[in-house]
């Protein structure tokens, strides 16, 4: 226990935390900007298990935000570097590689395996699939977006009278129909934004604090200003 002492010694983890996390099993959907903090800090709790889905290699454009990666792995599959790194960081951890894209023929079959869902995804259609895996499969859903300077974050299908990102976004044909999302984006964002994500899966599993089910945290950077809305 020594590895996690810092955080044991919480009132709200202590050893009995500790067992919960080891005993964890979370899917992280994506493993770029978002996914790569998230990835980094579950893995450093001591999360038991992390399944990573995501189906890109690395490119050199990647790294002004996606810290798990070196200059060394450009043109290698995401999953299997991030895999290396997470297992470097934690010997502990069990790292389940997925090296395609979340589809309905797969969705079902992976959010089953885990008790906890994290979007490090970048686009609609993926987030309403997840959105419906898991509502038809009673598995929480961390929910995290972001753009320039700006994030937010929520906890989906969590609690009796739980909320869906179809909630959020009722209209799933218009949104679809969208103009696809500026990928324009500063490297802290994610950073900040995924571990808010990360803060929330930890939450969940030590049952402390107040998780975001139900509400929607907002950050702008620019301005550093806050908010927590009802969904």
């Amino acid at each position: 226990m020594t590895r996690y002492n810092r955080q044991t010694t919480l009132p709200e983890i202590g050893e009995e935390g500790q067992k919960k996390l080891q005993h964890s099993r979370v899917l992280i959907i994506g493993v770029g900007g978002l996914g790569s903090p998230i990835a980094l800090y579950l893995a450093g709790a001591g999360i038991g298990t992390l399944g990573l889905v995501d189906d890109d290699t690395v490119s050199i454009s990647n790294l002004q935000r996606q810290v798990l990666y070196t200059e060394a792995e450009v043109g290698q599959p995401k999953v299997y570097c991030a895999a290396r790194r997470l297992q470097a960081l934690n010997s502990d951890v069990e790292v389940r590689p997925y090296p395609f894209r979340l589809n309905k023929e797969n969705v079902s079959s992976l959010v089953a395996q885990y008790d906890i869902i994290v979007d490090g995804c970048d686009n609609f259609a993926t987030r309403f699939l997840i959105s419906d895996a898991c509502t038809a499969l009673g598995k929480p859903y961390v929910y995290g977006a972001i753009q320039g300077f700006e994030g937010q974050v929520s906890v989906f299908c969590h609690t009796a009278d739980f909320k869906t990102y179809r909630d959020l976004y009722p209209d799933e044909n218009e949104t679809l129909h969208m103009p696809p999302p500026d990928k324009s984006v500063i490297g802290v964002t994610p950073a900040i934004v995924g571990s808010v994500e990360a803060n929330e899966v930890l939450k969940l599993i030590g049952g402390y604090g107040e998780p975001l089910t139900g509400k929607l945290w907002t950050i702008d950077l620019r301005t550093m200003q806050s908010y927590i809305l009802l969904i």
